[in-house]
């Protein structure tokens, strides 16, 4: 029996196919750039706030009086309580509940209040695409076992890999020159690539490894579960007390004189229950940190076991700082960032190259050019919009991509889409610039403040760059195309 399928049933199916790969590309590339831009968060936080202070060490009783009145006063206390403290990545010290917090001066008065909601909507729109937050990690790391996928594939459907390593033909075939590009970066990243997409996966997934490891290994508790990979909670019995914060950090600096406390966060605050755990990043390590566990009065209890516990917890306490690549000092961010670029073109060229070889034009061929070029003037005005109006940055980042996607519509022309879009990108990254300095004085250009805004400078000379190459060398190939005819 042959089975035949209708031209229209076909038509549509190929359709969808279209929009499913498209929609696929989109979330890969919005993935790809925010974690670029999101392995410098710390950097863009201080770039938000550039007037707090800065130092690198505080007298940890002043951290704790400034607990105390703090919470005596205006700020509620909630479940969570969070106490950072100053690092090289974050020169500062502040003090937070579930909703809102405020830095420390060095000398532990009360500084401005935390602020730094576009760098979140940055992190946020990597870890979860700005969908609700289980479903987007799980969306995400879905993305990232994907990847993992194409990245080996790619690497056996090419065997002249290798041989092509250094092949890039530019200013020609814009099909081959996509496919240059796509695939040198491929090749010269790959290792990268794919430890990204690994760790990556794992995030997400590891929620739903969770729910099925649960009812096969722990009765169908996820809580017995958690305890074995993160530790147990302690079981107290404490009359409330004052939070004795600076014996437990001295503690632990006793406890690991290598290490460096980043931060204590109070469990069950306020409650007879609460419990203090003191995070040391020890830099010889990759996990992110070992946390020291503490009671109300500053008594030791234990460590979740990070440093030395059982391979798996190790393990899973690593992940943060190799995805993102917090360790080994400001050099391997740097390389980090180099790499995700690379990493987000070949997301980008991915789909050209798709586009180029279609026999067809159609929405799909405006939209995308539109995506790719939009995000730079949208991530922009979200952060206008954020830092000097208070407008959620989040809703402005999706109705700049939805505006940049209306007006693709109205130009049609890809080119012309791009190098209007490129423009868009350098005027409104120049202006957030001079909105910042204006706006933070002096403080604009000191520390990483002044290395975040140089960079955006030159982010926008080298789009305004594009967008004139781009115009002079399709005017050149206009012309060689009519003296051939």
């Amino acid at each position: 029996m042959k089975l035949s399928l209708s031209a229209g049933l076909v038509k549509r199916s190929l359709a969808s196919h279209s929009w499913l790969g498209l929609a696929l590309g989109a979330l890969m590339y919005l993935v790809c750039l925010s974690g670029t831009l999101a392995i410098f968060a710390p950097e863009l936080q201080r770039w938000e706030q550039p007037g707090a202070q800065e130092y690198q060490q505080i007298d940890i009783a002043a951290v704790e009086r400034a607990y105390h009145q703090l919470t005596a006063g205006e700020m509620e206390i909630t479940h969570h309580m969070f106490v950072s403290l100053p690092s090289a990545d974050k020169p500062r010290a502040s003090i937070s509940n579930d909703l809102e917090g405020w830095y420390l001066n060095q000398d532990g008065t009360r500084g401005e209040r935390i602020q730094h909601a576009w760098t979140d909507m940055l992190s946020n729109l990597h870890v979860y695409l700005h969908l609700p937050m289980s479903f987007g990690m799980i969306v995400v790391s879905a993305l990232g076992a994907l990847l993992c996928g194409l990245i080996i594939s790619g690497l056996l459907a090419h065997p002249r890999l290798f041989k092509d390593a250094f092949l890039l033909r530019m200013g020609g075939n814009p099909a081959l020159e996509q496919a240059d590009i796509h695939n040198r970066l491929s090749v010269w990243s790959s290792p990268f690539q794919l430890m990204i997409a690994i760790t990556g996966a794992y995030f997400g997934l590891a929620q739903l490894m969770a729910l099925a490891m649960a009812p096969v290994f722990y009765q169908g508790s996820t809580e017995k579960l958690m305890a074995d990979v993160f530790g147990e909670e302690p079981q107290l019995q404490q009359e409330l007390q004052p939070l004795a914060l600076k014996t437990a950090v001295d503690k632990v600096r006793a406890l690991a004189p290598h290490a460096t406390a980043l931060y204590v966060t109070v469990e069950d605050a306020d409650t007879a229950d609460q419990y203090m755990i003191v995070g040391a990043q020890h830099h010889d390590r990759l996990i992110y940190v070992e946390q020291y566990r503490f009671d109300i009065a500053g008594n030791y209890l234990d460590s979740a076991g990070f440093v030395d516990g059982p391979a798996g917890r190790q393990i899973a306490f690593s992940v943060y700082r190799v995805h993102f690549g917090h360790f080994g000092g400001f050099a391997v961010k740097l390389l980090y960032g180099v790499l995700g670029l690379a990493m987000t073109i070949v997301a980008a060229t991915g789909v050209n190259i798709w586009l180029a070889k279609r026999k067809h034009h159609d929405a799909l061929n405006v939209l995308w050019p539109a995506l790719i070029w939009g995000c730079a003037p949208a991530l922009a005005l979200a952060a206008c919009t954020q830092l000097f109006l208070g407008i959620s940055a989040t809703a402005t980042l999706w109705l700049s991509i939805a505006a940049a996607a209306a007006l693709a519509h109205r130009w049609q022309a890809p080119g012309i889409i791009r190098q209007r879009l490129q423009w868009a990108g350098a005027i409104t990254i120049t202006a957030l610039v001079m909105t910042h300095t204006a706006a933070f004085g002096a403080d604009a250009w000191q520390g990483a403040a002044a290395g975040t805004n140089a960079v955006l400078l030159t982010t926008a000379a080298v789009l305004a760059a594009m967008a004139c190459w781009r115009r002079e060398h399709e005017s050149l190939r206009a012309v060689e195309s009519s003296s051939k005819s």
